[in-house]
């Protein structure tokens, strides 16, 4: 017997294997309590006999007593090979009335019709999985602890498969068949598996649009089968729709935070290209990133011609405003509160001005930043800020004016690049005072100009979490200093950091830093120029700034070289995870690092990964402290110390 199954009947099959459906829904209430119940194959338990029980009754209230008794029962299914079993079930639990009420109490009838229509949901299950001669058998039984066991035995019976798949319409793409069809599974003597027809028909068009056919079509799939066989014929049919290149940008909506002019510096494609869908994909996901559109819709659309395809952009601009506020600890920091205003679309386009204010046990801050993101090419972005600053650390006292620009290559988790860099320049003026001689105090005014840079290359996994990989950090700043004369020096410093897998669950990770001032002593640099260590994102254990050169009154005194080492191994259970570390690190007043004296602290931390990345608590002791030093160091942060 040739059965041809057409378009409608498979996709209705598709869709409840391919769908998130909620369980069957229909109510209860519906049943009529006064007709008589059906038969439940193998019913294997008598409901109790409530006429007896109660006494001499009318015999039509004893049933409808018997009727609407409720019991609690479990569900099982019998008889689905290992192979195809895992998917069957999770589709048949997310579609199932019997699990939707398994565990409450039910009645007869109830349970009766539940275990039918879930006999036709495990029948059509098995019929999509290409089981079409499978019959399934519902019986009911007593359980344990007086629960009833609904049991579903399904016999699939032999697994139909194709004879023949003919995939049609390639000789009318530019492309080679081949390719197109590369990574295509369907074929003869492979299983009449609705999911595999669907994932083979979605992966054509796939590969017609990243080939430059953005208005591909794929016929649907035509299913003949032979039950006398048990074969099946598949006849799939391709329209690849005209080769095209990329066109114009369409730019459409209200409010547009941003030019089409705007959008196709954004795109990572350019007009005359080949189209591909991956293209349009990443503009749109970039177009979300601004944060200045809540919604975006990129669709290919004909061009002017028949070799091009316009991409029509409609935004919906999103709420521009922000105001934000964070407080945090560390010890020999203190607290710190910070609380911020921010327009992300002052400036046009993406221009946000930030004014931003912090109060802290030893810092006070007050000042704009303007962030022009994409500026005049992707992830390229101008920073400018200015600022008036008040640093009270144990090392200095400062009172600072900044002015600074620049421009940075970004990565984000969009696009994570291997390669980033900044450039720009800043303009300093700092009235600090620091500890001379025997406890003098002094106060010095510093004019400085520098031209920092920086460059990096990262080749690890992940932005946020990385568990793989190694990354390096180059960072350069020429400056100008004056006070008393002019003189100039450079600051010079190295990052390098590596991650090792361990097993599934742990990460060794591995960090080194490295720095030296060339060119003028320790005394005539500014106390914040220098370089210090100590701290959360340097040798936990130590307060922020404690380690190195001290002066009479034992604060730390900076100074023109630093090294610094960094050990943790990252043991993650689900959303948690516990780190215990090493760190280790030397301030020196020579040029160049000669690694005597380190200061050596451990701990371990507790880690939440969230959705916006991990949250930090680092709880560390000095192993080798000196007078001053807290026996224990707690830090709190966003984001893994490295």
């Amino acid at each position: 017997m040739i059965v041809a199954h057409s378009l409608r009947l498979l996709l209705v099959t598709a869709a409840v294997l391919a769908s998130p459906v909620c369980a069957q829904t229909t109510p209860d209430s519906a049943l009529d309590p006064e007709s008589p119940m059906d038969a439940l194959p193998g019913l294997g338990v008598d409901w109790p006999d409530m006429a007896k029980s109660l006494g001499p009754a009318d015999p039509q209230d004893a049933s409808a007593v018997v009727e609407a008794e409720e019991r609690r029962y479990s569900v099982m299914i019998e008889g689905i090979a290992t192979a195809e079993r895992a998917a069957i079930l999770a589709r048949f639990n997310a579609l199932s009335t019997l699990k939707a009420g398994e565990g409450k109490s039910a009645n007869a009838a109830q349970i009766d019709r539940r275990a039918r229509e879930d006999s036709d949901l495990l029948d059509r299950l098995l019929r999509a999985a290409g089981y079409y001669d499978a019959a399934v058998d519902a019986r009911v039984e007593a359980g344990l602890g007086g629960q009833l066991q609904v049991t579903l035995t399904a016999e699939p019976g032999v697994l139909y498969r194709f004879s023949d798949v003919n995939i049609t319409g390639f000789d009318q793409a530019n492309v080679e068949e081949r390719a197109l069809q590369d990574g295509v599974t369907l074929a003869a003597k492979s299983a009449v598996n609705v999911d595999d027809i669907i994932i083979n028909r979605d992966l054509l068009k796939e590969k017609l649009n990243d080939s430059g056919y953005p208005f591909a079509k794929i016929g649907e799939p035509d299913v003949v089968v032979d039950h006398d066989t048990q074969l099946a014929t598949l006849d799939l049919n391709v329209q690849p729709g005209g080769l095209r290149n990329f066109g114009t940008v369409r730019l459409t909506g209200t409010k547009l935070p941003f030019d089409a002019r705007h959008v196709a510096r954004i795109a990572r494609f350019k007009p005359g290209e080949r189209y591909n869908q991956d293209g349009v994909d990443d503009l749109k996901r970039a177009l979300i990133a601004t944060g200045l559109v809540s919604s975006a819709s990129v669709e290919p659309v004909p061009g002017t011609d028949e070799k091009t395809a316009d991409i029509a952009v409609n935004l919906e601009p999103a709420k521009l405003r922000t105001v934000a506020a964070e407080a945090g600890y560390g010890t020999g920091e203190g607290f710190r509160i910070s609380a911020s205003w921010t327009h992300r679309n002052l400036i046009r386009p993406e221009g946000a001005v930030t004014a931003k204010a912090i109060l802290g046990t030893q810092e006070q801050y007050a000042g704009g930043v303007l962030r022009q993101s994409n500026f005049r090419k992707r992830d390229q972005v101008l920073n400018a800020r200015i600022g008036f600053s008040h640093q009270n650390r144990r090392a200095f006292n400062a009172r600072s004016f900044e002015v600074a620009a620049g421009i940075e290559r970004q990565t984000n988790i969009i696009w994570q690049k291997k390669w980033i860099w900044s450039a720009g320049f800043e303009l300093v003026t700092s009235d600090e005072r620091d500890i001379v001689g025997a406890g003098i105090a002094r106060r010095r005014t510093y004019y400085i100009a520098a031209l920092p840079a920086t460059l990096n290359y990262d080749g690890t996994d992940s932005l946020l979490d990385p568990t793989r990989g190694y990354r390096l950090g180059f960072r350069v700043s020429p400056e100008v200093s004056f006070q008393g004369s002019v003189f100039q020096y450079a600051r010079g410093q190295i990052d390098a950091s590596a991650y090792l897998p361990a097993g599934k669950k742990v990460v060794l990770a591995g960090r080194v830093r490295l720095g030296t001032i060339l060119g003028a002593p320790s005394d005539a640099i500014a106390p914040s120029r220098r370089f210090y260590a100590g701290g959360g994102g340097s040798v936990r254990g130590y307060g922020y700034q404690a380690i190195g050169p001290r002066d009479i009154a034992n604060d730390p005194d900076g100074g023109r070289s630093l090294a610094e080492f960094a050990l943790e191994a990252r043991v993650r259970v689900g959303n948690f995870g516990i780190v215990p570390f090493l760190d280790g690190g030397n301030i020196y007043n020579r040029v160049y690092p000669d690694f005597s004296g380190f200061r050596y602290g451990a701990g371990i931390g507790a880690r939440y990964y969230s959705n916006f990345g991990p949250i930090r608590i680092d709880v560390g002791t000095p192993l080798n402290r000196q007078k001053g030093d807290s026996r224990v160091t707690v830090f709190v942060s966003l984001g893994q110390a490295f």
